[in-house]
C-alpha cells in the first residue's frame, strides 16, 4: 500500500504541475518535458518493456508447462478465451448504448478540418495466420506478443509432455522467471517518478481547452468504462470467483494505478501477475499461463473506446448507422481487440479498421486524438483487471478439477 499511495501521488503531482505549467508558463513547460517529465516517463517505461518479453516467454511457458496434461491445458484455455470473448462483447454494447444514450457527437463539433494519417490495420484472416511465427527470434526482436505466446505455449507443451527428459531445461525456465521477478521489484521502485513524468508530460501538452472541446465524449467512455469494471467484472469475480469484488479490487489497485500511467497492457503484466499471486492468491500456473494471454488479446477498455468513438464520429457527420452496421462494428471490434498489441496508442490503428468496415471517414480520428492519451490510460487500467478477474475465475473453477484429482489418488 505504501508503494501504491507513492504512485499516486506522484499521478496528482504530475497532473498539477503540467496543468500549472501549461496555463503559466508554456515555454517553461517545453523545456521541463524536453529534459525532465518525458525522460523520466522514457526511462520508466524501457526499463519495464526491457522486461516484457522475456517475462512473457518465462510465464507462459512456465504456466504451460505447470499445467501438465493436454486436457487441463485445453480446459483452462477454452475458459479463457469464453471469459475473454464474452467479457470484450458485454463492453462493446455498453459502449454503444451509452454513446446513442447521451449523443457526445450531437455538440455542435465541426468536423471540417479534421485531418489523421491511418496506419493500415491488419485484415482479421492476417491476425489469425499470422499467429503462428516463422521465426520465433525474430518475433521476440519485433515484440510480437501473439507468436511468442504461441511459441511458448508449444515450448511448454514440450516439456510438459517430455517429463523427466527436460527437468535441466524447466529448470532454466523457472529461475529466468525467478530473474524476472526480482527484477520487477526493483523497478518498482522508480513507479513513483515515471508516473510524475508520464502525467506531467500528457496534462501539460492537452491543457484545459482541450479537455474542454471533448468533455462529452470522455465523460462517456469513462462512464462505459466504470459500469464495465464494477458490473461486468465485480459480478465475474463474485458468483463465479466466489471473491468479494472490494477485496479483489483492493487488492488490484496497485497494478491498476501502474497501468493508468504507463497505458500499457504488456509492460504492466509483471506488477498485475505480482499482484494477482500475492494479494488476490491466484496460483501461479493460472496466473503465468491467463494473463499474459490477457495482456494481448483481452481488449475490454479498447473496445469500448472503440463503441464510443465510432458512435460519435458517426453523430459528428450526421450518418445514421443501419442495425446491420451496428453488429459490424460489434464484431469487428472483438476481433480487433484481440488483435490489438498491449502497447499505448495502438487503440487508434485498431479504430481505423472499425471505421473502415462501416464507411465512416478515418479522419474523424483526428477528432479524438488530442485526449486519446488521457482515455488510455484509463482503458488500459480497464484492460488488465479484466484480466485478473478472469485468472480469479479460473483459479476457482479449476478447484473442483483439484479436488477430484486428489480423491482419484
Amino acid at each position: 500500500m505504501k508503494l501504491t499511495i507513492k504512485i499516486l501521488v506522484g499521478l496528482l503531482l504530475g497532473a498539477i504541475v503540467g496543468l500549472i505549467l501549461h496555463i503559466t508558463a508554456p515555454d517553461l513547460f517545453t523545456g521541463f518535458d524536453t529534459y525532465l517529465f518525458s525522460p523520466l516517463g522514457t526511462l520508466f517505461l524501457n526499463l519495464i518493456k526491457m522486461l516484457v518479453v522475456p517475462i512473457v516467454f518465462f510465464s507462459i511457458t512456465l504456466g504451460t508447462a505447470s499445467l501438465g496434461n493436454p486436457r487441463k491445458l485445453g480446459r483452462i484455455g477454452g475458459k479463457t478465451l469464453a471469459f475473454f470473448l464474452a467479457t470484450t462483447t458485454v463492453a462493446i454494447t455498453i459502449a454503444l448504448a451509452l454513446a446513442y444514450l447521451f449523443k457526445p457527437g450531437n455538440a455542435g463539433i465541426d468536423p471540417t478540418g479534421a485531418e489523421f494519417e491511418s496506419t493500415k490495420a491488419p485484415s482479421v484472416v492476417d491476425t489469425f495466420t499470422s499467429i503462428i511465427p516463422t521465426n520465433p527470434i525474430q518475433s521476440m526482436v519485433e515484440g510480437n506478443m501473439l507468436q511468442i505466446i504461441a511459441f511458448s505455449i508449444f515450448v511448454g507443451f514440450a516439456l510438459a509432455m517430455l517429463g523427466k527428459k527436460t527437468e535441466g531445461i524447466l529448470k532454466l525456465v523457472e529461475q529466468g522467471n525467478e530473474i524476472m521477478m526480482f527484477l520487477v521489484n526493483l523497478i518498482m521502485r522508480f513507479a513513483p517518478y515515471g508516473a510524475f513524468g508520464l502525467l506531467a508530460s500528457a496534462i501539460g501538452r492537452m491543457g484545459i481547452d482541450g479537455m474542454k472541446a471533448m468533455i462529452s465524449y470522455m465523460a462517456v467512455v469513462f462512464i462505459a468504462l466504470i459500469i464495465h469494471a464494477i458490473v461486468t467484472y465485480g459480478s465475474a469475480v463474485y458468483a463465479l470467483g466466489k471473491m468479494n469484488p472490494i477485496t479483489f479490487f483492493k487488492g488490484f489497485f496497485p497494478a491498476m494505478t501502474v497501468a493508468f500511467s504507463t497505458s500499457s497492457s504488456s509492460s504492466t503484466l509483471p506488477i498485475s501477475m505480482k499482484m494477482a499471486q500475492e494479494n488476490l492468491k491466484v496460483p501461479k500456473p493460472i496466473s503465468s499461463f491467463v494473463q499474459p494471454l490477457g495482456a494481448t488479446i483481452n481488449m475490454d477498455g479498447t473496445a469500448i473506446m472503440q463503441g464510443v468513438a465510432t458512435i460519435f464520429i458517426a453523430q459528428v457527420y450526421n450518418t445514421d448507422l443501419s442495425f446491420t452496421q451496428l453488429v459490424m462494428v460489434v464484431l469487428t471490434a472483438v476481433l480487433a481487440s484481440i488483435g490489438t498489441a498491449g502497447v499505448p496508442g495502438v487503440g487508434l490503428i485498431m479504430l481505423a479498421m472499425v471505421l473502415q468496415q462501416v464507411d465512416l471517414p478515418v479522419e474523424g480520428i483526428a477528432l479524438i486524438i488530442g485526449i486519446d492519451r488521457i482515455l488510455d490510460m484509463t482503458r488500459t487500467a480497464v484492460n488488465i483487471t479484466g484480466d485478473a478477474a478472469c485468472a480469479v475465475v479460473v483459479a476457482e473453477s479449476e478447484k473442483k478439477h483439484s479436488k477430484e484429482s486428489t480423491v482419484e489418488v
